[in-house]
């Protein structure tokens, strides 16, 4: 039993110590680059896509080497075990999304009222990463403290918003719902509270804030039912005792 406690916890040391390996390289593919332009410059953003794009063709490679390294056996596909299947390919689309979007109610409302041409038109994009750090006090934008408390602010909701998408990840078996809701969220931008609080229909988009998020703790775990994606998905299978993220 020792024997066995000691294997399983090598294997949870292997495994974090590659994902935090092959994040690392995806970030730190960003920077490989020597520029003196900003971040936002076309010919910035090509040689970045190049770059991430390249990481993430090799990742599946990546994802290989770990289940050979450490000797882990399944009934699944390499490519399944990633969250590329086609078994409950419908719901995956669409539930995880729609979850997502009933936790940004009130953005949602707040964007229908104020919005003068149309709700696309409206949106705008507000999502950053903690790495920008070193962007922002290379071209001097804002001072040392300012930038920090932004990007421990950033760098948290991220986190959270990371363990969301994981937990989309592990209770569906999908690739594709992580990515939407993760573009969806890009899109919306953090919700913004201060104009919430000011706007002249303040009770309305208040209320629709508050009825979204418990809405959506409502809806986490039905919609997320591993039944409506396929049981067993595929990377609880490589859980040696059920988890409760793997139960309906």
């Amino acid at each position: 039993m020792v024997e066995e406690k000691a294997a399983g916890g090598g294997l949870c040391a292997v495994s974090v110590l590659c994902c935090l390996t092959l994040a690392c390289s995806y970030v730190g593919s960003l920077y490989v680059w020597r520029s003196d332009l900003p971040r936002d410059h076309p010919a910035v953003i090509k040689r970045r896509f190049t770059s991430v794009l390249i990481v993430s063709g090799l990742s599946p490679a990546f994802v290989w080497v770990w289940k050979e390294f450490t000797g882990i056996r399944t009934g699944s596909s390499l490519l399944a075990l990633m969250g590329i299947r086609l078994e409950g390919l419908v719901p995956a689309v669409v539930l995880p999304l729609l979850l997502t979007m009933v936790l940004f109610l009130g953005p949602l409302m707040q964007l229908a009222m104020d919005c003068p041409w149309s709700f696309i038109d409206g949106v705008r994009v507000a999502f950053a990463h903690f790495h920008h750090v070193i962007e922002l006090l290379r071209f001097r934008q804002g001072t040392l403290s300012g930038i920090f408390l932004s990007a421990v602010f950033q760098f948290s909701y991220t986190a959270l918003f990371g363990a969301y998408t994981a937990f989309l990840f592990i209770r569906t078996g999908h690739l594709v719902g992580p990515v939407l809701c993760h573009s969806f969220c890009n899109y919306m931008g953090f919700p913004a509270l201060s104009a919430a609080v000011d706007h002249p229909q303040r009770l309305t988009v208040l209320s629709c804030y508050v009825l979204g998020v418990l809405l959506f703790l409502l809806l986490l775990f039905p919609f997320t039912d591993p039944s409506y994606y396929g049981l067993p998905t595929p990377v609880c299978s490589l859980a040696s005792a059920p988890s409760p993220l793997c139960l309906s």
